[in-house]
């Protein structure tokens, strides 16, 4: 399960205004060594571990589905989702999370790498994401956005991600 200090770290995010004027909350985690962001208003909670039921004849980057208190979630892998080798990245196992998100009156499990926080952006410092080969769908992306020097936040469109095949 999640930690307490996760916990309230998240809830006490979600009920500050998610949207000041021309900005919007992103939760920042890992998936191998790039970063990536979700808007707030999708997550509900991040938990720590839990069993994971396989199922069968699921799509692969369907990694099976947890219980949530009497509510059955099915788990994506963005690792599988991303085609990303499972062996890239400095995380420990320990530090993997699921990220539960509602969407489309859905609830929703992604297993990341790592969380790395809760962090406000600039909408004007959102750039759309250049084309560019790699195994990460355009369409997935809502854009780019600079932490600082070295760093791109890759910002999903949570929607595309999850649902388009």
């Amino acid at each position: 399960m999640e930690t307490t200090q996760e916990r309230l770290d998240l809830d006490n995010a979600r009920n500050q205004n998610n949207k000041k004027s021309g900005q919007a909350q992103y939760v920042v985690f890992n998936i191998g060594e790039e970063e990536y962001g979700i808007e707030i208003e999708y997550t509900r909670e991040i938990i720590k571990s839990a069993q994971i039921t396989n199922v069968p004849n699921t799509d692969e980057h369907v990694v099976g589905v947890i219980n949530l208190r009497g509510i059955i979630v099915p788990v994506v892998d963005l690792h599988s989702r991303f085609e990303i080798d499972q062996d890239s990245g400095e995380f420990d196992s320990e530090e993997q999370r699921t990220i539960t998100v509602e969407i489309n009156d859905m609830l929703l499990g992604i297993q990341v790498d790592h969380i790395e926080g809760i962090v406000w952006l600039e909408e004007e410092s959102i750039t759309p994401a250049p084309d560019v080969e790699s195994n990460l769908r355009q369409d997935y992306l809502r854009g780019v956005c600079a932490r600082d020097e070295d760093h791109l936040l890759i910002l999903l469109d949570l929607e595309k991600t999850l649902f388009t095949q």
